[in-house]
C-alpha cells in the first residue's frame, strides 16, 4: 500500500521558531474553536492516522505456525505416514484431511480472535482531548490531525507534537526522547535558533512524553511517523498481544501430561504384542495415542477467549490483558472510587455556608447556568417553612461576592454555548465535574469567569490540585485602577481540613478576624464550628469544598511562575465559606453492590470526600447499612487514621473498613496490601496518574476510560468505557461465566478421550487368528469422534450463557485451577461409564450375536469373516457418538440435572450447542450406511437391530448421570454462597456491636 504523502516541507518545519498565530495560520485553525469535524475527517484522510509504523499487529504466519507446530500434528503426521506406508491410502487420506481441516479451522478462529482482541485492546490505548466544533471532546489518539487544538493535563500521555499557546505550570517527562531525568518546565517564549536541541524547545511538547505537572493547550504540528518519536522509530505504547496467560500455562501443562500419557499407552500396546513391530501394531498404537489427545481443545479455548473479550466489550469493559479474564472469577473484594463510578459525576452546587451570612440554597441542575440563589440564614439546610430571601444576580454582601469570586477564578472549568443542543440545552462544559459545579454557581451569581477576565482579572500563577495536599490555588492580579496596577489576590479551594490549616483569619462580613487567640482558643472554637457546619452538609450526602483568599504582595525580583513556594503562598489565608456539591448515585450502583453481596464479594469505597459525605453515599448504594451511625463506626475510617496504623494493627482488625475517606494514592496501595495479607483477591479502580501503583498492585486493575489518565489506563488490566461500577460487576460475572465454561468443555473433551481409551485398551485382550489385537474402533472413527462429534458441542459449551447461580456462588480460590477435584472425578467417572457401555455393546455384537468370530486382518480390510467385527465396531461407534452428544447436555452443569424440563428449555438460547448435537446425530447415518465409506474408510458395516443396543446404552447413561448428580447434590458441599445482601447487612451490624472492634479502632 502506497504511503499517503504530506506536504514535503512540513516534517522539517521548525515550529518552535513560529509564533502561535503563525502556526495557526499554517494549519488554518482557531485556538478557541478548534477544527470542525468535517475538516478533521478530511485531514485524517490526507495525513493518515496518528500511528507509528511497525507496531506489530496480528501476524498470520505466526498464527498458522502455532496450528501446525504442536504434538497433536506430529502424532497425526506419523499416523499418516504409517497408513500410506502400509498402503492404507483411504485411512492416510482421511487423517491428512483431518490435519489440514484442523489447522484451517484453528487458524481461522485464532486469527479472527487475535484481530478482535487487538482491536479491543487498541480501544483502551491513549486518547487525546481536543477541541472540535468549539467543544472539548475525547478522541482515539490515532484520529488526531495537524491543526487540532489539543488539551493536556496532569497524567496525560501527549498524543502528538504540539506548539504550546497556553501553559500553567506545565512540566513534562521527556526522558524517552532526551534522556534527561528531570521534567522539562515549559513556557511560551519564542525560540529563534532553528537547530535547537529537543530538550531546549520549551514551547513545544512531543508525542509519547508524559505530563507530570500542570496543564496546557497546544496546536498539533506533527502526527504519526512525522513526530519526533516517529523519526527514531520508537513507541512507548505497547499492546500485550502475545502474552501467555495463566490459563494457557495450565493448558500447556495439561498438553505435556496428555503427551506423556500417549507415549505410555503406545508402550503398553507394543508390550501386549511383545514389542514385535508390525503395521497392525503400529496403527493400533497410533490410534490409542490419537484417542487421548483432545484435538479440538486449542480451537475451543481460542473461541471461548475471543467470545469472552467481545462480551466484555459489549458491557463496556475493554480487556487489555487476557490474564484479567481469568482473574475476575476469583475476585473477593472490589475497591471502588465514588465520583463518577458509584455516582453520576453530574455535580451541582446546592448549598453554601458563610460565617457572616449563614446558609444559601441554590436551585438548578447540571451545568446549565440557570437557577436562583436564596439566603436562608442560620436555619438548618433541610428545614421546612423557613423564610428565604432571593439574592438578585450580581448583588449580595461583599462576603458573598468575594466567595463567589474565589469559586469562579480558582477554577479551570469552562462553560460554553454550542450550536448543537443536547440534554443540557445549548451549554457544554470542559473540565473537572467539581469545578464545573462551582463555575455554574458563579454564573448564577453573575460572576462568570469570562466576565471577571473581561473586567481585568489576569491569571499570574497556578498551583494545580494535588491528590496529596487536596487543594488548589491561583494568583490573580485584579483590574488596574486610576492609582496604578491592580492588587494581587490568592484564591484557594480544597478539602476543608486541608484549607483550614492554611487559614490565619476568617471573614466576618467586611471584617477579617484573626484565628490566633490566647492558647489557640479562637482557632479551636472556629474549627469546631466549621466542622459542625461541614458535617451537617456532608451528612446530607454533599461533597463539601472550602474557599479562602488573601491579598498578596509579590516579593521584588521573584519569578511569579517558577520562583514561588507553594507552602508560602498557601499560608495566612482568610477563610471565606463552604460549598456543598451533590453528586447523585447512579441508579444501577445499589443493585450492583447487592449483587456483589449475593456473589460473596465485598465492596469498599475509597474516596477523597469527607467521611460523612462518603458514608451518606455508601448508605445510599448499600455499601454499609442505612441505619448505622457514622461516628465511632469501625467500617468508616478517614485515610489519616488508616494510614497511621501499622501493618500489624491493620491485620488485627476483625474487618477492614468498607469506607475510607480523604483517601490518597498511598492509602489505596496500603488497602491492597492489607487484602493480600488476608489472602483475598482484590480489584481496584483508579483514574489518576498517582493511582498507577495501586492498579499495578491489585490482582485486577481497572481504569476509568472517560475520566482516567493515560498513565492509569496503561497500568490497568481492564478499562471501563463508561466509568460505571455496575460494569465492574458485569465484568466479574463474565469472568466467572468464561472460567466455568472452560471447565465444562474441558470435562466434555477429556471424558470422551477417557471413554475411547477404555474401549481401545480393553480391546487389546481380543486377538484375531493372526494374533493381532482387534480394533474396537478404527483410527478414523476416533479422529471423527474427536474432531467432528466432540469438538462442536465443546465449542457450544464454551459459549454457554451464565448459569442462574453464576453470581450466587462464592469466588473461586485464586489457587484453584481448571482441574478441581470434582472436575477430575467427573471426567473419569463419565468417561469410564461411556467407555464401558460402548465396549459392552461391542462385546455383545461380537460374542453374543456373532459367536466370537474375530476373523483375520479385520483392522485392515473387510471380508466375510470380519462382518461381525465390522458390525460390532459400527455399534460401538454409534453408541459412543450418542453418549458423547448426550454428555454435552450433562456438562452444562456440574450438579444440576441436565435433562430436567426447565434446564432443557434453556438449551434454545445456545444455538451452537443444540445445532452441533443435531448435526452430530445426523452424521452418524451416512457414515455407517454409505457403501465404500463405511468398509474402506471407517472400517465398519451397516447395522440394523444393533440400534436397540445403542438406545439402551443411551438410556442407561442418562439414568446413571442423573443418579450420579443426585448423589453429588446430597453428599457434597453446596456450590452456592452461604450469604446474600440481607445477611451481609446483618453481619455488618453484628460486627459493629462488638466492643472489641470499637476499642481497637479507637
Amino acid at each position: 500500500m502506497a504511503k499517503k504523502k504530506a506536504p514535503p516541507a512540513e516534517p522539517e518545519t521548525p515550529f518552535h521558531t513560529f509564533t502561535v498565530d503563525q502556526v495557526a495560520d499554517h494549519y488554518n485553525t482557531n485556538t478557541l474553536e478548534g477544527l470542525t469535524t468535517v475538516e478533521a475527517e478530511s485531514r485524517l484522510k490526507a495525513y493518515g492516522p496518528n500511528e507509528l509504523q511497525g507496531n506489530g499487529g496480528v501476524k498470520w504466519y505466526k498464527v498458522l505456525w502455532r496450528q501446525i507446530a504442536n504434538a497433536l500434528v506430529v502424532i497425526l503426521l506419523i499416523a499418516t505416514i504409517l497408513a500410506f506406508a502400509t498402503k492404507d491410502f483411504a485411512e492416510g487420506g482421511v487423517i491428512l484431511f483431518i490435519i489440514i481441516m484442523n489447522a484451517a479451522i484453528g487458524f481461522w478462529q485464532e486469527y479472527n480472535a487475535e484481530q478482535t482482541m487487538e482491536a479491543l485492546r487498541n480501544m483502551s490505548s491513549p486518547t487525546s482531548k481536543v477541541i472540535r466544533d468549539e467543544t472539548r471532546v475525547t478522541i482515539p489518539n490515532s484520529q488526531a490531525v495537524p491543526g487540532d487544538i489539543m488539551i493536556f493535563e496532569d497524567g496525560d500521555v501527549i498524543g502528538a507534537d504540539c506548539r504550546l499557546f497556553e501553559v500553567f505550570n506545565l512540566e513534562t517527562d521527556e526522558a524517552l526522547l532526551t534522556g534527561e531525568s528531570l521534567p522539562a518546565q515549559k513556557n511560551l517564549d519564542l525560540i529563534e535558533a532553528t537547530e535547537q536541541p529537543l530538550g531546549d524547545r520549551l514551547n513545544m511538547v512531543f508525542s509519547s512524553t508524559t505530563v507530570v505537572k500542570g496543564r496546557a493547550k497546544g496546536i498539533v504540528t506533527s502526527t504519526g511517523m512525522k513526530t519526533q518519536i516517529g523519526k527514531i522509530a520508537t513507541t512507548l505504547l505497547e499492546v500485550d498481544g502475545n502474552e501467555t496467560t495463566p490459563l494457557q500455562k495450565r493448558l500447556n501443562k495439561m498438553a505435556y501430561f496428555v503427551f506423556l500419557a500417549a507415549v505410555i499407552l503406545v508402550i503398553i500396546v507394543f508390550a501386549v504384542h511383545k514389542f514385535q513391530y508390525s503395521s497392525e501394531t503400529a496403527i493400533y498404537a497410533i490410534s490409542v495415542a490419537i484417542a487421548i489427545i483432545p484435538e479440538g481443545l486449542v480451537a475451543v479455548v481460542t473461541l471461548t477467549m475471543a467470545f469472552g473479550v467481545r462480551r466484555m466489550a459489549e458491557v463496556k469493559a475493554i480487556v487489555r490483558r487476557l490474564s484479567s479474564l481469568e482473574s475476575l472469577g476469583a475476585v473477593t473484594n472490589i475497591c471502588s472510587d465514588k465520583t463518577g463510578t458509584l455516582t453520576q459525576s453530574k455535580m451541582v452546587a446546592v448549598r453554601m455556608w458563610l460565617p457572616s451570612d449563614g446558609y444559601y440554597r441554590i436551585t438548578g441542575t447540571g451545568f446549565i447556568p440557570e437557577g436562583d440563589i436564596y439566603r436562608q440564614g442560620e436555619m438548618m439546610p433541610n428545614s421546612i417553612d423557613i423564610q428565604e430571601e432571593q439574592v438578585p444576580t450580581g448583588s449580595g454582601t461583599d462576603h458573598f461576592l468575594r466567595t463567589l469570586e474565589a469559586a469562579s477564578l480558582c477554577n479551570m472549568a469552562e462553560l460554553r454555548r454550542t450550536q448543537h443542543p443536547d440534554e443540557n440545552g445549548d451549554w457544554t462544559a470542559i473540565g473537572d465535574p467539581t469545578e464545573i459545579a462551582l463555575q455554574v454557581l458563579a454564573y448564577k451569581a453573575g460572576l462568570a469567569k469570562p466576565d471577571l477576565l473581561d473586567q481585568g482579572f489576569r491569571l499570574v500563577a497556578e498551583f494545580p490540585f494535588d491528590s496529596n495536599v487536596k487543594r488548589m490555588s491561583v494568583i490573580y492580579q485584579g483590574p488596574d485602577t486610576a492609582k496604578g496596577p491592580g492588587d494581587h489576590f490568592i484564591f484557594l479551594k480544597g478539602a476543608t481540613e486541608r484549607v483550614i490549616g492554611c487559614c490565619a483569619f476568617w471573614r466576618d462580613g467586611d471584617v477579617e478576624r484573626s484565628l490566633v487567640g490566647e492558647k489557640g482558643t479562637e482557632r479551636d472554637t472556629f474549627e469546631e464550628m466549621i466542622t459542625d457546619k461541614m458535617n451537617l452538609l456532608a451528612e446530607k450526602g454533599l461533597r463539601v469544598l472550602t474557599l479562602a483568599y488573601r491579598k498578596f504582595e509579590p516579593p521584588p525580583g521573584v519569578d511569579l511562575v517558577h520562583g514561588l513556594v507553594r507552602e508560602e503562598i498557601e499560608s495566612d489565608m482568610v477563610f471565606l465559606g463552604l460549598v456543598g456539591i451533590y453528586d447523585p448515585p447512579r441508579a444501577e450502583s445499589r443493585p450492583a453492590v447487592l449483587e456483589c453481596y449475593d456473589a460473596g464479594i465485598r465492596v469498599h469505597m475509597l474516596t477523597g470526600d469527607h467521611p460523612s459525605t462518603a458514608a451518606a453515599i455508601a448508605k445510599e448504594v448499600a455499601i454499609i447499612p442505612p441505619d448505622v451511625p457514622v461516628k465511632g463506626n469501625p467500617l468508616i475510617m478517614a485515610a489519616g487514621q488508616f494510614d497511621s496504623m501499622s501493618d500489624e494493627e491493620v491485620d488485627k482488625l476483625a474487618e477492614l473498613p468498607r469506607v475510607v475517606a480523604r483517601c490518597s494514592p498511598t492509602t489505596k496501595v496500603k488497602m491492597i496490601a492489607a487484602l493480600h495479607r488476608r489472602n483475598l483477591f482484590a480489584a481496584m479502580t483508579g483514574d489518576g496518574v498517582n493511582d498507577s501503583p495501586s492498579l499495578k498492585a491489585a490482582n485486577v486493575g481497572i481504569a476509568m476510560g472517560q475520566s482516567g489518565s493515560d498513565v492509569a489506563k496503561q497500568a490497568a488490566d481492564i478499562v471501563l468505557t463508561d466509568d460505571n461500577f455496575a460494569t465492574i460487576v458485569h465484568a466479574v460475572a463474565e469472568g466467572r461465566r468464561m472460567f466455568a465454561n472452560i471447565q465444562k468443555f474441558i470435562q466434555h473433551l477429556m471424558s470422551a478421550n477417557v471413554a475411547e481409551i477404555v474401549v481401545l485398551i480393553i480391546g487389546l485382550a481380543f486377538k484375531d487368528r493372526t494374533g493381532n489385537a482387534v480394533f474396537p474402533m478404527s483410527a478414523v472413527e476416533i479422529l471423527f469422534l474427536n474432531m467432528v462429534t466432540s469438538s462442536p458441542p465443546a465449542m457450544g459449551l464454551g459459549l454457554e450463557p451464565a448459569s442462574a447461580s453464576n453470581m450466587h456462588e462464592p469466588p473461586r480460590s485464586a489457587k484453584q485451577g481448571l482441574f478441581s477435584f470434582e472436575v477430575i472425578m467427573d471426567t473419569f467417572i463419565y468417561g469410564l461409564a461411556m467407555g464401558a457401555l460402548s465396549f459392552a455393546n461391542f462385546c455383545i455384537v461380537v460374542f453374543a450375536i456373532n459367536d466370537g468370530e474375530l476373523g483375520e486382518f479385520c483392522n485392515r480390510e473387510y471380508s466375510d469373516l470380519c462382518e461381525g467385527v465390522f458390525r460390532a465396531r459400527a455399534t460401538a461407534y454409534a453408541c459412543l457418538t450418542f453418549l458423547i452428544l448426550a454428555h454435552a447436555i450433562n456438562c452444562r452443569s456440574l450438579r444440576e440435572s441436565g435433562w430436567a424440563p426447565q434446564n432443557l428449555s434453556t438449551l434454545k438460547h445456545n444455538t451452537t450447542l443444540w445445532l452441533s448435537i443435531i448435526v452430530g446425530v445426523i452424521l452418524v447415518f451416512p457414515i455407517i450406511y454409505i457403501p465404500g465409506l463405511n468398509h474402506n474408510v471407517f472400517k465398519h458395516s451397516a447395522i440394523s437391530y444393533e440400534w436397540g443396543l445403542v438406545f439402551v446404552a443411551l438410556i442407561l447413561f442418562i439414568l446413571f448421570a442423573e443418579l450420579y448428580k443426585l448423589i453429588k447434590r446430597r453428599t457434597m458441599k453446596s456450590l452456592t454462597v452461604p450469604t446474600n445482601s440481607a445477611l451481609e447487612m446483618e453481619r455488618m451490624r453484628s460486627f459493629m456491636s462488638q466492643k472489641d472492634s470499637f476499642d481497637l479502632i479507637k
